[in-house]
């Protein structure tokens, strides 16, 4: 591995830093770039060439999936070799990943000497064959807005439009108290709005615009698969209560298993 240029795309500060230092001492490597989201690294790929890029899934502004849309809609050249460094190990966040140009697909934890052997078998061109890599992670029991996020990406809200922070404030406080999802407008908006400082209409709007955008990206028939069962079709869009009320039930029943 000669003159390797890489670029770090994650939004957890001390664990992209890390990350950096460490591949900057590696023999080998000319330049080690740092971006928090899929913003930041998308204008590093237009002002300079980066031979490798490690990203996260899970970003505010713009998430993973859609910084490997945007590199392929923008047709950035060169392309880097792509390396998905993510805490979801969902064999459909992974399929995604793979479907999107990603060639390997870590699952942190993991050791950072991991990360270093396929930045070489890129680099080197001996990894092109290899779709993806998952290394050993203690099980670990996800939070509810972990859960969330997953439940987002795998129907594709990106985190960076205001509905998806409506969206999950929403269905968070409807898991707590159940009955407020039957008054949606006189107190499930408002409450929201309050909570971020805007008003219930905007509230409404962004919510619906979510949902929208999700719909139209066509991943419906994957919001099924999490559900286990047909509850949506393309044609037949839910409303904003009846959506939240669909992801808040499933949540719940999940918790209480």
């Amino acid at each position: 591995m000669t003159s390797t240029r890489i670029l770090i795309v994650d939004d957890h500060g001390s664990l992209r830093k890390s990350m950096a230092d460490y591949l900057r001492r590696q023999e080998g490597v000319e330049e080690v770039r740092e971006a928090a989201n899929g913003v930041e690294a998308l204008k590093a790929l237009h002002e300079g060439r980066f031979d490798i890029l490690v990203t996260d899934i899970v970003m505010p502004m713009m998430d993973g999936y859609m910084l490997l849309e945007e590199i392929r809609r923008q047709q950035i050249v060169p392309q880097p070799r792509i390396i998905v460094a993510s805490a979801l190990g969902r064999d459909d966040f992974i399929t995604r990943a793979i479907e999107l140009g990603a060639q390997f697909y870590m699952v942190k934890p993991f050791e950072p000497e991991h990360l270093l052997g396929h930045i070489r078998e890129l680099a080197d061109g001996s990894g092109s064959l290899l779709p993806m890599a998952r290394t050993p992670a203690p099980v670990h029991v996800q939070s509810l807005d972990e859960r969330l996020g997953s439940l987002f990406l795998t129907i594709g809200i990106p985190a960076h439009i205001k509905g998806y922070q409506y969206l999950r404030h929403g269905i968070k406080l409807v898991i707590e108290q159940p009955d407020m999802i039957n008054r949606i407008t006189k107190e499930l908006y408002p409450t929201i709005a309050k909570h971020f400082g805007t008003s219930a209409s905007k509230v409404e709007r962004a919510i619906r615009h979510a949902i929208e955008v999700a719909w139209n990206r066509g991943r419906v028939e994957t919001l099924n698969r999490a559900f286990g069962c047909r509850v949506c079709t393309p044609e037949d869009k839910p409303t904003n209560g009846e959506f939240i009320a669909m992801l808040a039930d499933k949540l719940s029943l999940e918790r209480s298993a």
